[in-house]
């Protein structure tokens, strides 16, 4: 027998080049989508999401880079006997910015992949 046979099985012929074409598509495929997902990334740095908390009196802007970028806080919520207050709601307040920011990153990716159940996106 040829080197590589086993007896009772019969040689290959021809047929690959189907499963190329096939992988070359999926190939194809993956790298749109990577592209789209690429063009999606940039696009969701340059997005900024407000929140507030304590009725507004604290507002942390963050951007899609998962950055803080201002933070206002009004001057009556500032009482220097509760300190402790006031740094509640600014971290109640990034924090909601930055759950905003990840629901937004999540529903844009979730357009491109339509659910495929890819891992770590």
């Amino acid at each position: 027998m040829g080197r590589g046979m086993r007896a009772g099985r019969k040689p290959r012929t021809g047929g690959a080049g189907g499963g190329r074409k096939a992988q070359m598509q999926q190939m194809q495929q993956l790298q749109a989508v990577q592209a789209q997902m690429e063009q999606m990334q940039a696009e969701l740095e340059e997005k900024e999401i407000e929140a507030s908390a304590g009725g507004g009196v604290v507002t942390a802007k963050v951007n899609g880079k998962k950055e803080l970028v201002s933070l206002t806080i009004d001057r009556d919520v500032v009482d220097p006997e509760d300190v402790e207050t006031l740094q509640d709601l600014v971290i109640a307040a990034v924090n909601e910015g930055m759950r905003q920011i990840d629901e937004l990153s999540n529903s844009e990716y979730s357009k491109i992949t339509g659910g495929l159940g890819i891992p770590g996106l």
